[in-house]
């Protein structure tokens, strides 16, 4: 089973201070919301950012977005082997129900993620698709109980996702930045055991996501003990 975390990820509602700002409220006037119920936003409000603490982490919902949708449409994922966990910027964890595929639309996917950070769950018939819940990535990690941890970075050791994947025991854990500028924090760096580098230029989020579980889908069906092929 490979565990994937997107660590540190842009997606949370918008804050307190920022929600009687002009562009807060045109925004969530335009979706029929109320400004608490809006996820943050740069395309719309990037003036209700400016001199924001982490202004470069933050913001960018979108960039979770494709994440998800890069992991969970994978054969991979479909097939059970791979679990996928969005640890947010403030120290939230959105942990997915089992096969759990989410809206291709930004907008749908925007009121869907919206609700969950509202709410703490979204459910089915039968059980939680979503849940959120105030967790920090070291609390996350203890949890998954993972054989190896290793984190994702431009400026880490280069190494190919196949030597990540296969030299991280039977239960790997890779953490992947869920942001568009700057580097792990220090909270997050004391879970790895290692920082490397699948690439010598900066990748966004989706493609490393989307590389490293095809090179554990080969790993964990053709290289694996008994493992069967894919049938997508």
């Amino acid at each position: 089973m490979l565990h994937v975390v997107l660590a540190e990820s842009s997606l949370e509602l918008v804050p307190g201070r920022m929600q009687g700002h002009p562009s807060v409220r045109a925004h969530a006037g335009r979706l029929g919301r109320s400004p608490s119920g809006v996820l943050l936003d740069n395309s719309w409000h990037y003036a209700a950012m400016r001199g924001a603490r982490q202004a470069g982490k933050r913001g960018r919902p979108d960039l979770v977005h494709f994440a998800i949708l890069a992991a969970t449409s994978t054969p991979l994922y479909r097939a059970g082997l791979a679990r996928l966990y969005v640890h947010t910027i403030g120290d939230v964890v959105v942990r997915f129900g089992e096969g759990v595929r989410i809206p291709k639309s930004y907008h749908r996917f925007e009121g869907l993620f919206a609700r969950l950070l509202a709410e703490g769950r979204v459910d089915a018939g039968d059980g939680p698709l979503l849940e959120a819940a105030g967790y920090t990535l070291p609390d996350l990690v203890r949890s998954i109980r993972p054989s190896g941890v290793a984190g994702l970075s431009v400026s880490g050791e280069p190494a190919t996702c196949r030597e990540l994947v296969s030299g991280l025991g039977e239960e790997p854990c890779v953490v992947v930045g869920g942001f568009q500028k700057g580097d792990f924090a220090d909270t997050t760096r004391e879970v790895l055991d290692g920082i490397y580098s699948v690439s010598p230029h900066p990748l966004e989020s989706h493609v490393v996501v989307s590389r490293l579980l095809y090179d554990a889908e080969n790993h964990f069906y053709v290289g694996g003990a008994g493992s069967t092929p894919v049938r997508s």
